[in-house]
């Protein structure tokens, strides 16, 4: 199987994506941080992405039920009920800069991974 239609290239894929999403949510999250009656908004991947690989490895074609598990997974959108002040907002700025800093370098960590990835297959084309 080719570097460009493997699991591991789709699973960066699905990856960066959720990183994209979760970001999006954070920043949201920080914009909002003095809205009143504001609740935190999260997004969750990996227990779903968890459940399908699980399925996928006990169907009799894992090969092709894992590609299909990893492309199928979504990204889960939450919304917390818990305010922690008294205008009834519900966001934690230090929280949420810090689950920024953290999903920053995660999204680094997902470039690195695919960059060096398509390094190796220019290093093949080349020759």
């Amino acid at each position: 199987m080719d570097s460009l239609t493997s699991n591991t290239m789709l699973m960066l894929q699905r990856s960066m994506g959720f990183l994209w999403d979760k970001q999006t949510c954070i920043l949201d999250n920080i914009a909002n941080v003095e809205t009143p009656g504001y609740k935190t908004k999260y997004v969750t991947f990996e227990e779903s992405l968890r459940q399908a690989i699980q399925s996928a490895a006990d169907n009799s074609k894992p090969t092709t039920s894992m590609r299909q598990a990893i492309a199928g997974t979504e990204v889960t959108h939450h919304q917390a009920e818990e305010s922690t002040r008294m205008d009834d907002n519900g966001v934690n700025i230090t929280e949420q800069m810090v689950e920024l800093v953290r999903e920053g370098y995660q999204m680094q960590y997902v470039m690195n991974a695919i960059s060096s990835d398509f390094s190796l297959l220019r290093s093949a084309i080349n020759g």
